[in-house]
């Protein structure tokens, strides 16, 4: 019973990891709950009257959510820094309260300054946040210069109660995060693992499920392994410890990923293209059952389930886990592989690749391992790892592209949009309410949070009215069930604070719509509730909005096409970056640091991906421009992964027996290179009219034909050129860049 109990309990929390990597959603939803019933009870205790509840319950929120920084000592100092900002800006917004033009015209040069102290990095702005949202409190509340001493006592009890849940209720340290990033990752992993068994066993009419599957659970791996990336500096000991686990988690990620692809392959009835698993609703290539005898299959769907045990069991895991370890990396050698078609033995390979990922992230994360059971094959595995871990060390530092200056500067041009926004705002939130036209300055302030071109503030706002549309209803039926009950209407809205914080990574919509479900019990709390207040809180929403989207696109505006090209640009570079540097060490060139370029290129990756989601809405009527984001977004993370591949395989060159450099792959890469560049190009200037050029495989410019396998180099290395080379011409037809086909 106890070991049934403790395996529901590793199936829980292995369910969760997934579900919420490094539980951040869960941390921040309790920390917040936390920071504002502490708030509450000590006020209460205080006989605090509900003004003041409420405004100490706020000045929590803000208090606990606006700290961004990963260190617990920038945490603490930003903390008692932004309470005298605190202080100062609930007093201005009292004492201003009565002085309608100066109030309007200071509150204004606050919201410049919030937002132009983005630019000072996170401590900036985490102050900016506080300073704007503690006026707005002050607003919300009414509150007059008479009942300032209050306030200030709460704001006071509201800070100290944030930090002692954030640093001893509900603590976080940068190594305990990351290993519940870890954590997740193995999950992720698990879950990975299990998509392509499905797949693996999908009938005909199964197959795109089990696809859409497959590259949902390969998405989430590859978001799950850039979050550890950005938290290893903080959460390891030493660089060295750091440049271990990037490596060793970026080796699991690229060895499932190719085991999924190689799986596919091996169903389908021709070749699977690399896109597949990166363009989302891309439809699954024609399949029938794996080729070669029924034994192959059923050992295939064995060893796949032995795989998964190795990745979610923790520990030890005893003789027989050893056991299954030791015959899955036997399949690296070529006596082992079954007796089956060469795409299945390839599959076969690919586990045996993958085991060994596993064992080498095992080793990184928890140490020396137990090598009494080791096969001939697993020890062999070892001492790659062993070798592979002596030849990390410290790269050299990236050179850092020198910032845009003035108004060029993102945050300067920010806080001017969101100035001249505002201003619209207040003047027609005034026309709207005179009590309560600071709804449309919020709403025009948070849709500049986080966007960076008109079109994501446009989806922003829509999300944010929709939202409060929905929680308008919600926080009608809330309110009647509630009544005059104080406490009943303060766990509410600590349940809908929860959910609030909880859902914000996941869905800016639901966020809205607990935002403002949470606001009609807070209005019933003051005893300001109505009908009318909630529909004014929609049409000063709808109001706010439309001044955020006509700011950012008649002030300096920044238009979603020209950000997307400047971020196709940068990854396009960094993209050319990481193959040259890679074919470069392949070739024999000297080491250079893959692993941080690799990082790069996913961190812009991820940047564009954000930036086209105004192009790739489900609402826009542009259909052939949605089709066309997704399918230039796809390709590029399939060139990603190759160059990924590429990259932590040349990093093999100074461990790896099997691998030498091979000084003919520079000149076959180069013409990939060149096109890259080309590409680029073409992309930031429109007269550039070079064309991207197409010519014999890889391989035969290497001097074979493709088929017989090469001494000095491995076949992985020459498949993965030929994809990216072939994934990079597949680029210039969306983006309009000529072919020019070599005449015979």
């Amino acid at each position: 019973m106890k070991a049934a109990g403790r395996s529901v309990r590793t199936r829980l929390r292995d369910r969760l990891a997934a579900s919420d990597p490094g539980l951040l959603r869960l941390t921040a939803g309790l920390r917040t709950v936390g920071a504002i019933a502490l708030t509450l009870a000590v006020l209460a205790s205080a006989g605090s009257d509900v003004t003041h509840l409420v405004a100490g319950a706020m000045a929590a929120m803000v208090a606990t959510f606006a700290i961004r920084e990963k260190r617990r000592g920038a945490q603490a100092v930003t903390l008692a820094v932004g309470l005298p900002v605190a202080l100062v800006s609930v007093s201005l917004g009292a004492v201003l309260s009565e002085r309608v033009v100066v109030g309007d015209a200071f509150f204004v040069v606050l919201i410049f300054a919030a937002v132009y102290g983005r630019r000072f990095g996170d401590r900036g702005t985490a102050l900016g946040l506080i300073c704007f949202q503690v006026y707005f409190v002050s607003l919300f509340v009414g509150a007059s210069a008479s009942q300032l001493p209050g306030l200030w006592a709460a704001l006071a009890v509201a800070f100290a109660c944030s930090a002692l849940v954030r640093f001893a209720v509900v603590p976080v340290t940068p190594a305990g995060l990351l290993l519940r990033l870890r954590q997740a990752f193995r999950a992720r992993l698990g879950r990975l693992v299990s998509a392509q068994l499905a797949l693996l066993d999908a009938g005909p009419n199964e197959v795109d499920k089990a696809l859409e599957d497959m590259r949902e659970g390969t998405a989430r791996l590859h978001d799950t392994a850039l979050m550890i990336q950005s938290r290893l500096e903080e959460g390891t000991p030493d660089e060295s410890t750091a440049r271990l686990v990037q490596r060793r988690i970026a080796d699991a990620e690229i060895a499932a990923e190719r085991l999924g692809l190689l799986l596919l392959s091996a169903r389908s009835t021709e070749r699977a293209d690399t896109l597949t698993l990166h363009l989302p609703g891309a439809p699954a290539p024609e399949v029938g059952r794996l080729p070669g005898p029924d034994e192959a299959t059923a050992v295939l769907r064995r060893d796949l389930l032995a795989l998964r045990v190795l990745v979610v069991r923790t520990g030890a895991g005893g003789t027989g886990v050893a056991q299954l370890r030791n015959r899955l990396l036997g399949y690296r050698d070529e006596e082992n592989l079954p007796a089956a078609t060469p795409a299945v033995r390839d599959v076969f390979r690919a586990v045996g690749e993958t085991a060994r990922a596993v064992m080498g992230l095992r080793i990184a994360l928890e140490g020396p391992q137990d090598e009494s059971d080791d096969s001939p094959a697993t020890a062999r595995s070892r001492e790659e790892l062993d070798a592979e871990d002596a030849a990390i060390d410290a790269g050299e530092e990236t050179e850092r592209a020198e910032p845009p200056k003035g108004l060029r500067r993102p945050t300067t041009r920010a806080a001017v949009q969101v100035s001249v926004g505002s201003t619209l705002a207040i003047a027609g939130g005034e026309l709207l309410s005179t009590h309560r036209w600071y709804w449309a300055v919020l709403t025009c302030w948070i849709v500049f949070i986080n966007t960076a071109s008109t079109g994501e503030i446009l989806v922003k706002g829509y999300r944010r009215l929709l939202g409060t549309v929905f929680g308008v209803v919600a926080g009608i039926l809330l309110a009647a069930l509630v009544g005059r009950h104080t406490w009943t209407a303060f766990a509410l809205v600590l349940v809908l604070i929860f959910a609030m914080f909880y859902t914000a990574p996941l869905s800016y919509t639901l966020m809205s719509f607990f935002v403002t479900a949470m606001l009609g019990l807070l209005y019933t709390l003051l005893h300001t509730y109505s009908w009318e207040v909630l529909v004014l809180r929609v049409e000063e929403t709808a109001l706010g909005a439309a001044c955020g989207v006509v700011a950012a696109a008649l002030v300096l505006p920044v238009h979603t096409d020209r950000r997307t090209n400047e971020l196709l640009v940068t990854v396009l570079e960094r993209l050319a970056e990481v193959t040259e540097a890679a074919v470069g060490q392949l070739s024999g060139g000297p080491a250079g640091d893959l692993l941080d370029k690799a990082r790069e290129l996913d961190q812009a990756l991820g940047d564009l991906r954000s930036a086209t989601q105004p192009l790739t809405h489900p609402v826009t009527p542009l259909r052939a421009r949605r089709t066309n984001a997704r399918y230039v977004v796809a390709l590029l993370e399939t060139c990603a992964y190759h160059a990924r591949s590429l990259a932590a395989t040349a990093e093999l060159l100074p461990a790896h027996p099997s691998i030498a450099a091979d000084p003919r792959l520079r000149g076959a890469a180069g013409r990939t290179v060149r096109n890259i560049v080309t590409i680029a190009d073409r992309v930031a200037d429109e007269d550039v009219t070079a064309p991207v050029e197409t010519g014999p495989s890889i391989a035969s410019l290497l001097g074979g034909d493709g088929t017989a396998r090469y001494g000095r180099i491995t076949d992985r290395v020459l498949r993965h050129l030929e994809r990216l080379d072939e994934a990079v011409v597949g680029l210039a037809r969306p983006l309009a860049v000529p072919v020019k086909t070599p005449e015979r």
